[in-house]
């Protein structure tokens, strides 16, 4: 019983404190009805629990009137109008609008404050007076980023000059000796390639410390595969030296990947299989280095063996080296050897162009030369190319957002001891257009085109399959001149699972046969991303133009890309 009523008088006492205690109300006003409507604008808080909270409130929007222009503002009183209402009164006086600042052009460069003020002169430079505050701590940052961290700036002998401007002698302090990178020193992953330092990321010793701008070119870290930033950079300072902490790690950037196709074939009506194999190994030797393999195999018994090889910053110079080799058999119809040298030069993360020879040898493998358009040839060319790339680090399954890769080659082919000029021109790109967080548009452009007074079949470009128009048997299409065109509607159902479809057309001329076609391939397929790696599926059929749709033209492709 006394447990009860203990309990009915806690709950009385706590409900009467509520319902007796009223809430305090403030109104503020000025000098006239023009200075009431102004402090009006500011919107203060009206509704107070105490008379502490009221004294609060008046003295923040004395201060926020003082940083508007009004520094005379003053209190003239807090009257108590009854129990529960206040009324302060405050006289703003007069507004300053401007601010001439006079500084000393030894220790601010008249170019930095051409960032804040248009009306910069020799010895002193105009800003409006609400922007004191946004404009000293700019250009603070602006000399900390010239190599003085600890710089500091405030205005001294403020005077009233007229009765709309202010004048101010600026006053700044920081050490005379400008500060340096004398060294920098990577934790985590202390063998991460020096090159990639000093010419991807543009961070070298004997460099004028920017903490935010080596902040911003660590975050180009996201666009390397084989490695990544763990936190923010740092920065040691002592009386002689600048010491800069990269906080790195070694990421998995090598690469399997694997798909296997089958389908109908349209003359025995049996499934068949096609598939490749390709590795990648990238800075196995904290080189930066990359080594990329493939095999292929497919249905039209053509086989397919190609090796790159690329070395960035060769003997620590901004210039990189790029070899390859491609082999390609065509039954027992012919064999292809291409050779490639280039050298390359990165511009910037994104941005590398090219220069190189390529060599091309063909050799007829037929006992009797039954075919009029297969022959022996070698081709020599000069090689330019450019290449844009831009990746996406918050993707995990779409780690890429756009390419852009474009590449001549001129020079001669040799056949039959005859000599003929030659030319060549490739586009690859893609681009990947996020809508939301869930549905994303993809766009590829593939296209090539041979430029030559005749054309041999063992020199025309094959393209069909996966990693071209879908629905179409692998490098089954032979063209002198084509252009593709891949699109899907991705929607990723979570950060490791998507849908798409698969709508591609092309268009491709053949000028040993004189025939031009227009293709189509369309379907759905799916992606999984798994412990092992990105698991892909594929259903799509096709169709060339003016010829009817067939269900026994479909392909199924598989692919698995694993990481390790």
């Amino acid at each position: 019983m006394q447990k009860t009523i203990a309990l009915y008088f806690i709950i009385y006492v706590c409900v009467s404190a509520k319902l007796f205690s009223q809430n305090l109300k403030l109104s503020i006003e000025g000098n006239n009805a023009l200075e009431t409507t102004i402090i009006n604008s500011y919107e203060y808080n009206k509704t107070h629990p105490n008379y502490s909270a009221i004294k609060n409130e008046i003295d923040s929007l004395q201060k926020t009137l003082l940083k508007a222009g009004y520094i005379e503002n003053e209190l003239n009183q807090i009257a108590k109008l009854n129990d529960s209402v206040f009324l302060a009164q405050l006289h703003l006086k007069n507004k300053y609008e401007f601010i001439h600042i006079y500084y000393d052009n030894l220790q601010v460069d008249s170019k930095l404050l051409n960032i804040v003020s248009d009306k910069v002169f020799d010895t002193y430079f105009v800003i409006a007076f609400n922007t004191i505050e946004t404009t000293l701590n700019l250009i603070n940052l602006k000399i900390s980023e010239k190599g003085f961290p600890f710089s500091k700036l405030k205005l001294s002998n403020i005077e009233i000059t007229d009765t709309n401007y202010l004048k101010a002698n600026l006053i700044t302090t920081s050490t005379k000796q400008k500060r340096l990178i004398s060294d920098i020193i990577i934790k985590g992953y202390e063998k991460f390639p020096r090159s990639y330092l000093k010419y991807y990321l543009k961070i070298k010793s004997q460099q004028t410390l920017n903490l935010n701008e080596i902040k911003i070119k660590t975050e180009r870290l996201s666009n390397l595969r084989f490695a990544s930033e763990v936190k923010p950079p740092e920065v040691l300072f002592s009386k002689d030296s600048t010491t800069l902490y990269l906080y790195l790690q070694k990421t998995r950037s090598n690469t399997f990947d694997g798909f296997l196709g089958f389908g109908t074939n349209e003359d025995t009506n049996k499934i068949q299989f096609d598939g490749y194999l390709n590795l990648n190994l990238t800075n196995n030797l904290n080189y930066g280095e990359s080594f990329r393999l493939l095999y292929k195999s497919d249905e039209n018994d053509q086989k397919t063996f190609e090796t790159n090889l690329s070395l960035p910053y060769l003997f620590k110079s901004p210039i990189g080296f790029d070899v390859s080799l491609r082999i390609f058999k065509k039954d027992s119809t012919f064999n292809t050897v291409n050779q490639a040298v280039k050298l390359h030069y990165q511009i910037s993360p994104k941005h590398k162009v090219y220069a190189g020879v390529q060599s091309i040898q063909s050799n007829n493998l037929l006992n009797t030369n039954t075919s009029l358009t297969v022959f022996d040839y070698k081709t020599n060319y000069t090689t330019l190319a450019y290449e844009f790339l831009n990746p996406q680090s918050s993707s995990y399954i779409f780690p890429i957002n756009s390419k852009f890769y474009i590449e001549t080659n001129l020079g001669n082919r040799i056949q039959t001891n005859i000599k003929e000029k030659q030319s060549q021109i490739s586009i690859d790109a893609f681009k990947i257009f996020n809508l939301n967080a869930k549905n994303s548009l993809f766009f590829r452009l593939n296209s090539a085109f041979l430029t030559s007074n005749n054309y041999l079949e063992n020199e025309l470009f094959r393209f069909g399959g996966i990693n071209s128009i879908r629905g179409f048997e692998e490098n089954s299409i032979y063209a002198s001149l084509f252009g593709l065109i891949n699109t899907e509607y991705r929607y990723q159902l979570n950060n490791y699972m998507y849908v798409h479809t698969i709508i591609d057309t092309a268009y491709f001329e053949n000028k040993i046969t004189n025939n031009q076609e227009k293709l189509i391939g369309f379907g759905f397929g799916f992606g999984v991303l798994t412990n092992s790696g990105l698991l892909k599926f594929n259903f799509a059929n096709s169709k060339i133009e003016n010829t009817p749709f067939k269900l026994s033209n479909y392909k199924i492709h598989l692919s698995l890309t694993a990481n390790f």
